[in-house]
């Protein structure tokens, strides 16, 4: 299979894996560790409430997508997309080795400061660069090279949210920042290595950017999809909770786990965003090269009916944890098996909704533009995760707590109500080819 794509292909998706245990290995124990391993000037322990660490985990998670946007600019008129990765993974480095040996308000500040303009500055650039290794010639498995990527993705986030908790546990911060570190540091590496091998764009000189950015039809093209982007961040408000109000749900369930053949053990409740890439391992792969082209073979497949499809799919996941969430504020200690259950439902969604808006960002941008488009792809996740900072913050009063069935509830309502806009969008826009 991998004859048919580029040969600089394994060092992006290797890079990829990597790159991705760094980010979530350190998401999954950052709740944790701001309520509970944060200390003071003095080494006193000061930890966040859940809201507050809840309210900063989603500031943390809308900087690492409002940044996408200098990345993309940089990318595309002045270093180019492969300098720019290169340069910013750097920066990506020091944020984690910051995490790793400041425990303090401080070292958080500036460690997540650190990741978010790395992680953020090169997140449009990689897919980008991944879309323009391919040509005429290939072109038709650019959505498997995707799919691939996305796998790539998932596998280093399943092997990091289930290590990282357990780093934590057994011996404390310190290492389970550095360990995702380390693997930064690889991934830096892995993409340096492969370096002969790519197809580099060169940056488009900023007379020629700004003048495609004037043109009529670029323009309409480019607001549209950014439309669809912004409606499409009330998926990602909803997804990306997985890593908080979540994971506090978890804290209250009975976590212990008995499967055929391996007996009962207990989930550590920032463990169970684990599900979501080894689920995504499973069904990525089954849906690009099962289920998709049965679908298509037969007419009834079209990019409007997997992210709508992926939206309700969301809301529904919403509405168990919000029914568990009931069952907790009445006194019950639930089974971990709803959140399962929720998971397997969203992680659905997930890899209906994500992998056909990334291949939709890159196919309808302009080839001077790709990553900039990639960018405001992402900036759909920046603006779910601040309606999220927002709901637990300024409208706590009005919306709920994450503490209560109502907040749960209220995100999957508006997941419903941004379904309508989301269709009628995708209905005006037409991928190029």
């Amino acid at each position: 299979m991998i004859t048919k794509h580029p040969r600089g292909l394994p060092y992006i998706i290797g890079n990829e894996a990597a790159e991705r245990f760094s980010y979530y290995g350190m998401r999954a124990i950052l709740v944790v560790f701001m309520t509970t391993y944060l200390v003071d000037s003095s080494g006193a322990s000061r930890g966040m409430t859940e809201e507050d660490a809840t309210f900063w985990y989603h500031i943390f998670g809308m900087m690492n997508y409002v940044v996408p946007l200098v990345g993309a600019i940089i990318a595309d008129a002045v270093w180019g997309k492969y300098r720019t990765i290169i340069t910013l993974s750097l920066v990506y480095c020091l944020g984690h080795l910051a995490l790793a040996i400041d425990e303090t308000r401080l070292g958080l500040g500036i460690g997540l400061t650190l990741i978010a303009l790395g992680s953020g500055g090169i997140k449009p650039c990689v897919s980008a660069h991944l879309g323009d290794q391919y040509n005429s010639g290939n072109a038709v498995h650019r959505s498997e090279g995707f799919s691939l990527f996305y796998i790539a993705i998932n596998l280093g986030a399943f092997v990091s949210t289930l290590m990282t908790p357990l780093l934590l546990e057994w011996y404390g911060p310190n290492v389970a920042f550095g360990v995702p570190g380390m693997l930064m540091a690889v991934a830096t590496f892995i993409f340096w290595k492969g370096r002969r091998l790519y197809v580099v764009q060169p940056p488009t000189p900023w007379r020629e950017y700004l003048r495609e950015l004037s043109d009529t039809e670029h323009r309409l093209a480019t607001v549209r999809v950014l439309l669809l982007f912004v409606a499409l961040s009330v998926f990602w408000a909803l997804f990306d909770q997985t890593g908080s109000s979540w994971v506090f749900q978890a804290e209250r369930m009975n976590r212990e786990i008995h499967l055929p053949f391996v007996g009962g053990f207990e989930v550590l409740p920032s463990q169970v965003q684990a599900l979501n890439p080894i689920l995504i391992l499973m069904l990525a792969p089954v849906c690009t090269w099962l289920i998709y082209p049965w679908l298509t073979r037969r007419g009834v497949l079209s990019t409007r009916g997997k992210i709508v499809t992926g939206m309700v799919a969301a809301a529904i996941a919403f509405c168990i944890v919000g029914y568990a969430q009931g069952l907790i504020n009445l006194g019950a200690i639930p089974s971990l098996w709803w959140q399962v259950t929720a998971m397997f439902i969203l992680t659905s969604a997930e890899v209906i909704v994500s992998i056909t808006a990334l291949e939709l960002a890159y196919t309808c941008a302009p080839t001077t533009r790709r990553s900039l488009m990639a960018a405001f792809y992402l900036l759909s996740v920046a603006l779910g995760n601040g309606l999220t900072a927002i709901v637990v913050g300024p409208l706590r009063d009005s919306v709920g707590a994450p503490s209560t069935s109502g907040y749960f509830y209220f995100f999957a309502a508006l997941s419903l109500v941004a379904m309508v806009p989301t269709w009628w969008i995708l209905g005006r826009i037409t991928p190029k080819s």
